[in-house]
């Protein structure tokens, strides 16, 4: 069982998962300050309010912090826009893959082989 667990964690692409999780965490992170330190209160000006996270509606006794929610589509968008750069970016760097090319005009052998195999077909039906 050890040996399996060993098989599977050297495999390519869970290395490549483990490298992206650890490298989005820390993404996430710069993002989250970039939000919160940068955007926020550039935002917050025009708001009238510094915080943004500090927003909230109350109804009765439930209190909704819709500024957080704020926050956090924000941070989604960046880090969407970032990713989508990134591999745009990758996209440009790669070899373009070909297309499978479409079936080649046959040649004039194979087109007299396929005339003579019709002719033949036809003797056998006539027969």
């Amino acid at each position: 069982m050890l040996k399996e667990f060993k098989e599977f964690i050297s495999r390519d692409n869970v290395l490549d998962l483990a490298v992206g999780v650890i490298i989005g965490s820390a993404f996430t992170a710069i993002v989250t300050s970039l939000v919160e330190n940068l955007i926020n209160p550039l935002i917050g000006i025009f708001l009238g309010k510094i915080d943004l996270s500090n927003l909230v509606f109350s109804i009765g006794e439930a209190h909704f912090k819709f500024g957080a929610f704020l926050n956090s589509i924000i941070n989604f968008l960046i880090i969407a826009f970032v990713v989508f750069l990134i591999v745009k970016a990758v996209n440009k760097t790669l070899p373009k893959k070909e297309e499978a090319p479409a079936d080649p005009e046959p040649s004039a052998e194979e087109k007299y082989l396929e005339e003579i195999v019709a002719l033949l077909k036809k003797q056998d039906a006539n027969k």
